[in-house]
């Protein structure tokens, strides 16, 4: 796949990454809207990235660093592109971009019922952790 693209998020790219959420990503969070995501991007620029494939979105993971520990967040790839390694090129840059900033382990947010999503975290070397939970708390209004 040597057309495969992977690069950060612009401002102008934000609509079209929110449209294509609502199509390749499982379920929804709270900040899955324009003023989320631009917060995002103005916090920090290199955190959205996204896989180009033939000129279209194909894929995208936000590789959050705070300085502590690297968090994986939105892994998608469009259903039609599945199984041709984007995700794999996703994750590739995103623990490249954490090495490069002096992260030691990365960590995603996968759904339980996800089960797509376990085969390809699993096949990426990640593993469970079923000793942790999350526990939230929607801020503000």
């Amino acid at each position: 796949m040597t057309d495969l693209r992977i690069r950060h998020a612009l401002t102008d790219d934000l609509d079209a990454v929110l449209a294509f959420w609502k199509t390749a990503a499982e379920g929804t969070s709270i900040s899955d809207d324009r003023d989320g995501v631009e917060r995002l991007v103005a916090r920090d620029p290199e955190a959205l990235l996204l896989a180009e494939l033939d000129g279209e979105l194909a894929g995208t993971v936000i590789a959050g660093f705070d300085g502590w520990r690297c968090h994986l967040y939105r892994l998608a790839v469009h259903p039609r592109r599945r199984r041709q390694g984007i995700a794999s090129a996703l994750l590739a840059a995103a623990e490249e971009r954490f090495v490069r900033l002096g992260g030691r382990r990365a960590d995603a947010m996968v759904l339980v019922r996800n089960a797509t999503a376990h085969h390809a975290w699993g096949a990426a070397g990640y593993e469970a952790q079923e000793q942790w939970r999350r526990w939230v708390k929607p801020l503000g209004g």
